[in-house]
């Protein structure tokens, strides 16, 4: 047996009657879906339920099965009295999908368990499923930060442990779409918002998960999406099938994006290798892009990479440009890995003697000491995106209206706590929303006293 279905199911507490207390009407739509969804589950009566949530336990760096033989779990902390759900788990399935993991170099497993109680973002599915059905045994499964390819990958590993037990398995990817539909909705407006989730419920009711891979991450932050990873190990479980889509409904009231879709398998179809096909993509991108880099990004890279590989620091290169070698600034030095930040670390001014030194010791320190990361190892070298951002000098902004989060990086001080963002960043629209975080940043309130400063950047990339 393999995946005899899967569905995209929303996760909004509110549609719980007990939470909701007649809000839920207002997403009348998405229930009416949810429940259908929920007796073509039960019409396949499948042996193991697969449910990805992006609000089970989850790290940037490991993709986390939920381990044990029970699990449960209620609606309480959104006000409800109702009784816990209870589930029985599939740990054969669990080990041989850990197993598969391994052998497919993916970080996975159940180390690292912190909450043992099932989350909102498989209990709401679940709420629906085993009202028509409940002879299941349970695997939950988190998502990650490592990206799409890795995702469509844990969706194949789920599709071969289910293949070597001869299981009959159900997979539920859990995730709302956008949350900045409306500016009354939880994290406001932003116009990525509309437009993620046109673009993605488009690519549901066409079945192409190639689309699902490709979506810029920085437009995905902007959008303040959540599903997209669960969606991503739907596709790579059905890695080279040909699939039916039955999109069910779409709504958005409460600023958030629900959709509803399911996919049954056809057969084979070797068009549909979109884990293969995207990762040639994406290393002929990266090919494309180290030929574009300028002096700035060749030695961010070059500096990182003797470092790694050879253990040492780079001798300054002969034949920089004069802008390089005679001028101090402040840099900042990022890196990306799939779309996704894996270090950065900088200087407001210059701490050495030119800015191709300052750009030798950020590029060093962003891969290697930058505290949210583990230090960049050699097998990531290839994949790596630099940017190299230099400042120039600061300026007092006497106000909000001296400030331009596109155009100008912005400075708060106050006493010895100081904190710096740079500008048109993803998500970051507004000087309010830029001098909150460069706050947060530095661990000043905002109904502190605190000066504000302005720069400008050049940015290499």
């Amino acid at each position: 047996m393999a995946v005899a279905g899967a569905f995209i199911l929303p996760h909004p507490p509110v549609i719980i009657p007990s939470v909701g207390k007649g809000e839920e009407r207002r997403i009348r739509k998405t229930a009416e879906s949810c429940a259908r969804a929920a007796e073509e589950i039960a019409r396949l009566r499948p042996e193991t339920l697969v449910v990805l949530s992006p609000h089970a336990v989850a790290y940037a760096d490991y993709l986390h099965i939920a381990p044990g033989t029970k699990a449960k779990g209620d609606f309480s902390e959104f006000g409800s009295a109702d009784a816990p759900l209870e589930f029985s788990c599939d740990t054969e399935f669990v080990s041989v999908l850990s197993d598969e993991a391994a052998r497919s170099s993916l970080p996975a497993g159940t180390f690292g368990e912190k909450r043992r109680s099932v989350d909102h973002g498989a209990l709401v599915p679940l709420s629906f499923i085993t009202r028509a059905y409940r002879d299941f045994e349970l695997v939950r499964c988190s998502v990650s930060g490592l990206g799409a390819l890795a995702h469509y990958r844990f969706g194949q590993c789920i599709a071969r442990a289910a293949e070597t037990l001869g299981r009959r398995v159900v997979l539920v990817a859990s995730g709302d779409l956008s949350h900045r539909l409306r500016e009354d909705g939880p994290y406001g407006f932003a116009p990525e918002g509309p437009r993620f989730d046109r673009e993605l419920t488009q690519a549901m009711k066409e079945g192409d998960f190639m689309r699902f891979l490709a979506f810029d991450p920085e437009f995905c932050e902007a959008a303040a999406q959540c599903g997209l990873p669960s969606f991503q190990v739907l596709a790579g479980a059905f890695d080279g099938l040909a699939v039916a889509p039955e999109f069910l409904s779409y709504e958005g009231p409460f600023g958030v994006g629900y959709a509803v879709c399911g996919y049954t398998p056809l057969g084979p179809d070797d068009l549909r290798r979109f884990g293969d096909q995207f990762e040639q993509r994406e290393k002929e991108t990266l090919s494309q892009r180290k030929e574009r880099e300028d002096e700035y990004v060749r030695l961010a890279r070059l500096s990182l990479e003797t470092r790694v590989i050879e253990g040492r620091r780079v001798p300054l290169p002969e034949g920089l440009p004069p802008e390089l070698k005679q001028r101090r600034a402040g840099v900042f030095v990022s890196l990306k890995k799939g779309g996704r930040l894996r270090g950065c670390i900088g200087t407001i001014q210059g701490t050495e003697s030119c800015v191709a030194e300052e750009i030798i010791q950020n590029a060093i320190s962003a891969g290697l000491r930058d505290p949210r990361f583990d230090p960049v190892d050699k097998e990531e070298l290839p994949a790596l995106v630099y940017s190299v951002d230099v400042l120039g000098e600061p300026e007092p902004a006497g106000s909000f209206g001296d400030l331009d989060a596109e155009r100008y990086g912005v400075i708060v001080r106050s006493g010895e706590r100081c904190g710096l963002l740079l500008p048109n960043l993803p998500g970051v629209t507004t000087p309010r929303e830029q001098v909150k975080i460069a706050l947060g940043k530095a661990g000043i309130r905002e109904d502190e006293p605190y000066s504000m400063e302005r720069f400008e950047v050049v940015r290499h990339t």
